[in-house]
């Protein structure tokens, strides 16, 4: 993926008095599927007037969930991450240890 930031510095002149505020910036999140292509596309956006910076950023696969139509956030991303490394599992010898172990009755 690359970010882009463009810079606008925005000049006030009130009474013979020169004001520059900070400088507003906008950024531009472009996903590359072909990354054979990114350092081409990198050095193309980076010829675009404005543009100031064009950075790289490796990204985390996601999970989709077909039933919300959106990908996993990083809280229930870090407890599927944790649990394939077996953090923060809990095991049981059967369905019936685990419905007694949580007080319920089978």
């Amino acid at each position: 993926m690359l970010y882009l930031c463009t810079e606008i510095a925005n000049n006030d002149t009130t009474m013979a008095t020169t004001t520059t505020q900070a400088p507003a910036a906008a950024q531009l999140l472009v996903t590359i599927s072909d990354l054979s292509m990114l350092k081409d596309i990198k050095k193309a956006i980076s010829m675009l007037k404005g543009v100031t910076t064009v950075k790289k950023q490796k990204t985390k696969p996601r999970l989709y969930d077909p039933e919300t139509g959106e990908y996993l956030n990083d809280e229930t991303m870090k407890v599927i991450e944790d649990a394939l490394k077996g953090k923060n599992v809990t095991r049981y010898e059967s369905a019936d240890d685990l419905f007694r172990k949580l007080g319920i009755n089978v």
